[in-house]
């Protein structure tokens, strides 16, 4: 006979490799053809909700690392919510309209200026549509789960009918207002911005310090004198109207050199050495507030320059006397208007000095630098020129910087309700906890947002003009717009004239020969997203307002988190959303921002090309996404190693239950035996650690809880010991179908808490489990513990057994380094556990496979150990050969191999099952 043939090996067709990239496209293939998602939905048809909404990421372009982290995020909530008992639908979004679609079409070749405005726009629709096209099969393939037929996209009709209405509540509530202000102004854009859109990188700029005559000194200062400023923009010289003091700093009057200069007293030292002045003495000092409606003259123009107050003055750099232009500054822009300055602005939409500023029109901003600091020099006024590195405002679409313009513009007025949102704000739980003060003190210390652009590519302002320039927008000519868009979109507003678009027989006493005309800007496109929850949560019916869960990178505190707040406040009075989650960005594996020219961009298409989709999801889980991660091809591989122990653990489980019926051979847990309990007590604990990790969004302690699980718990314990039992025992024995249960529900519970994280591998694995089942194991409930009594203190006192057995295999790992034993079952091990440790072990049955040994005995306490005996932390433990001959069945040195005269090689056990089961 032939011993192999009566062992019980493992057997399964659930294989070993992965081969992720080519398995995981037909899985979700046959997902899709089996609408896995609907089923989803269908099966809690009534139960409560979970509204995780998407954040739209923007169409253009393939997906990055980022957006894989983004939405694979989402797709671990939602999948569990799914199978917690949630109703819980996903409704993928697109961000459409904005710069960087005319951008691409402009660098595709496309010449606005030789169609129609309405042309363009249909050339910029169609982009977008095939750029969503583009994302959506990349996302689906990370196996991102949602209803992806019936996506949200911002430039649908439907959406922009409900974004114009949503600004028709907000006019109707005061919030919307049109003046002339300084604001950010992109040259490379064309366009207003808003602050969500600025951000700050260092620029290399000139540093100028001009002295300003004094004109007319009102008794305060001599006429002979000079007052000093400073400023990194020499282009706005030619706009300067005024100079800024603070009414309570003390100023001097200083002779340096052979002349008479003012500047704040303070600052004397560092100006003295930064102007290198030979002499400097002070003449005499004087507080702000005396030098109000003193004159200067501009340097170069026959204009005067009045000496203003300012609390907006600082002491932090320059000279404390603040060069002021109404038209280039926020700061300047009010205290100009409160002192009945004019809001002068030489430069044009592009960025080009206009003819206000005589000597220097024609010239792009930037580069007037250099002349206007020659006649500067030319005139005497320049006083030192250097350069300086310093962070400047730029245009985060364009990356190139921007300028303070004054014009007019269309603005949300957020001061008007800034103490709704700031109370809105303390409704909402946020993760990290620090996004309600990072958005607290965004919303405290915001006046207003600039919501119209200088663009084509977007949801027009619904506004009309009178023939007196009155604005016009009643909820009458809203609804009539609204109905428009909704029927025929927003290129509607483009197509006709004014009087088309207002309401049949409308009139204006402002317009007493009927005469129309309409806004040309757009809205900013934080305001089409920002209305999501308008045009999104409120218009669907499987949705609702507010949404459970908003889940974006941290950039959208000041980006979607913002506009979504701040429209739905000022239209409902609350929070669009009851929970704020937020990530971090992927770096490379060194720390550093990923860019092609550094050559350290992970590219997640191509990464699912080969490792797979599930090995990104894995990377995902494993790191504190709340935090910047990073990602790396050695990072990735990593995660793939940490793959294969978790698929070789359920393999192993997997190819030991076959001929396993769950509705047959189960055994209950309080007729298994004591190990077999400890180890559903161990799983029941799992099942709780992770689905409280989910519940609070913390995947990487659910990354390490599985993996320390199965390699731990698992592989290295309890599979280990088991093979014996499970190989060389009769099929039907009670101790290996309650090894098989307990295999069983561990195979079954680690399916379903690993769905959300790794749906393919999960999904794949699911159709070899024995036994009556659902068709996916994504369409079946979360784990529950299963209870039993005594329960805790069966771990508490296996947690003991688990203290002894570490020092067990200490010494036999010593024991094998000394060649003393090959494998662990040559050794017979003797042990003199502590008198606490001696009372627990000898309840436990079968030492020598606990230990996986071929005899194990307990010799006295630990007080009874020679002195040459081994002592580990709770057992001194000496090691030495088994007596008798291996068997060839199950590998056991014993006496009693040849016991048998039938057969002589085997164990008296192996020879007494293979007589009765075997004959």
């Amino acid at each position: 006979m032939d011993y192999k043939d009566t062992l019980l090996m493992p057997k399964t067709d659930f294989p070993m490799r992965a081969n992720l990239p080519n398995k995981e496209p037909a899985i979700q293939a046959d997902w899709e053809e089996n609408r896995v998602y609907e089923k989803s939905l269908e099966r809690r048809k009534g139960r409560p909700k979970f509204i995780l909404h998407d954040g739209p990421p923007y169409a253009n372009g393939d997906i990055h690392i980022g957006h894989a982290e983004n939405k694979v995020l989402k797709d671990f909530i939602v999948r569990y919510k799914s199978m917690a008992g949630f109703y819980a639908p996903y409704v993928p979004g697109w961000d459409t309209h904005g710069l960087p679609i005319e951008q691409a079409l402009v660098k595709k070749g496309v010449d606005r200026k030789k169609m129609s405005v309405a042309e363009f726009r249909e050339l910029c629709k169609q982009y977008a549509l095939e750029q969503i096209d583009r994302q959506r099969a990349q996302f689906k393939r990370l196996g991102v789960r949602g209803d992806w037929d019936h996506p949200y996209v911002t430039l649908d009709k439907k959406y922009e009918a409900a974004q114009i209405r949503l600004f028709g509540e907000m006019v109707k509530r005061g919030y919307i207002y049109k003046d002339k202000k300084t604001i950010y102004w992109s040259p490379s854009s064309e366009s207003a911005l808003a602050e969500a859109e600025i951000e700050y990188k260092d620029k290399r700029s000139p540093s100028i310090y001009v002295a300003f005559q004094v004109k007319d000194g009102k008794g305060v200062l001599p006429s002979d004198s000079a007052i000093v400023i400073w400023t990194t923009t020499p282009w706005t010289i030619p706009a300067n109207l005024a100079i800024s003091v603070h009414p309570d700093y003390e100023y001097a009057l200083v002779h340096a050199d052979g002349k008479k200069y003012v500047v704040a007293k303070e600052l004397l030292p560092a100006l003295k050495e930064k102007l290198s002045w030979q002499t400097a003495s002070i003449e005499k000092t004087f507080k702000g507030a005396a030098l109000e409606h003193v004159v200067c003259a501009h340097p170069f123009y026959e204009r005067d320059s009045l000496v203003i107050l300012g609390e907006h003055v600082t002491l932090d750099a320059g000279t404390g006397c603040v060069h002021t232009a109404p038209g280039h500054g926020e700061d300047d822009f009010y205290v100009g208007k409160k002192y009945g300055l004019d809001i002068l602005c030489p430069v044009d939409e592009k960025g080009y000095m206009t003819e206000e500023a005589p000597g220097f029109e024609g010239l792009f901003y930037d580069d007037a630098n250099k002349p206007v600091t020659e006649k500067l020099k030319e005139v005497g006024a320049l006083l030192k020129l250097e350069f300086i590195t310093h962070s400047y405002p730029h245009d985060w679409r364009t990356k190139k910087p921007v300028i303070f313009r004054a014009t007019e513009q269309w603005f949300a007025s957020i001061k008007d309700f800034r103490d709704d949102l700031l109370r809105a704000i303390t409704e909402v739980k946020w993760k990290p906890a620090w996004g309600e003060t990072r958005l607290h003190n965004m919303v405290r210390d915001r006046e207003d947002w600039c919501i119209s652009r200088q663009r084509r590519w977007g949801v027009p302002i619904p506004v009309f003009y009178a023939e007196d320039g009155t604005p016009i927008v009643t909820d009458e000519t809203i609804e009539h717009v609204a109905n428009l868009v909704a029927e025929h979109g927003s290129n509607v507003w483009f197509e006709r004239e004014a009087k088309e678009l207002l309401p049949d027989g409308f009139t204006s006493e402002h317009s007493p020969n009927g005469i129309f005309t309409k806004e040309t800007d757009i809205m900013d496109v934080w305001f089409d997203s920002g209305s999501s929850h308008a045009a999104v949560l409120e218009q669907r019916d499987d949705l609702e307002r507010p949404a459970d869960l908003y889940l974006e990178g941290s950039d959208q505190y000041r980006g979607w988190f913002n506009s979504s707040l701040t429209t739905a406040v000022a239209t409902t009075g609350r929070a669009p959303y009851k929970s704020v989650l937020s990530h971090g960005f992927v770096l490379d594996g060194e720390g550093r921002k990923m860019s092609k020219s550094l050559g350290n961009v992970i590219d997640p298409l191509k990464v699912m090309k080969t490792l797979g989709a599930d090995i990104i999801r894995l990377w995902i889980a494993s790191v504190d996404y709340t935090a910047d991660a990073p990602v790396s091809d050695e990072i990735l591989g990593q995660v793939a190693e940490v793959y294969r122990k978790i698929r070789n653990t359920i393999r192993f489980m997997l190819g030991n239950l076959h001929g396993f019926d769950p509705a047959v051979h189960s055994v209950a847990i309080d007729e298994m035996p004591e190990l077999d309990r400890y180890m559903m007590a161990k799983l029941n604990a799992l099942i709780e650690k992770v689905r409280k990790a989910y519940d609070e969004y913390e995947f990487l302690t659910i990354y390490n809880a599985i993996h320390n699980y199965c390699t731990t718990d698992m592989s290295a314990f309890y599979l280990d010991i088991a093979k014996d039992t499970l190989y060389t025992d009769f099929e039907d024995s009670p101790a290996r179908r309650s090894i098989q249960t307990v295999m069983y529900k561990t195979l079954v519970a680690l399916l379903k808490l690993l769905t959300p994280i790794i749906p393919h591998t999960a999904e794949e694995a699911w159709r070899y489990v024995p036994g009556e089942k659902a068709d996916y194991v994504q369409l079946t409930d979360m784990p529950e513990p299963e209870p039993f009594d005594g329960a805790d203190a069966l771990v508490k006192k296996w947690d003991q057994v688990m203290v002894v057995r570490d020092d067990v295999l200490k010494a036999l790992e010593e024991a094998r380094n000394e060649k003393l034993i090959g494998k662990s079952l040559e050794a017979a091990v003797t042990l003199y556990p502590t008198a606490a440790h001696c009372a627990v072990l000898e309840t436990i049955p079968d030492l020598d496979k606990l230990f996986i040994v071929s005899k194990a005995e307990i010799a006295g306490t630990l007080d009874d150990a020679p002195a040459n005996a081994p002592r580990y932390r709770e057992t001194a433990v000496i090691v030495g050969r088994a007596e008798g001959e291996k068997c060839e069945r199950c590998w056991v040195v014993t006496p009693t191999v040849g016991s048998d005269a039938d057969h002589p090689a085997l164990c008296a056990r192996c020879a007494d099952i293979v007589k009765k089961h075997y004959a």
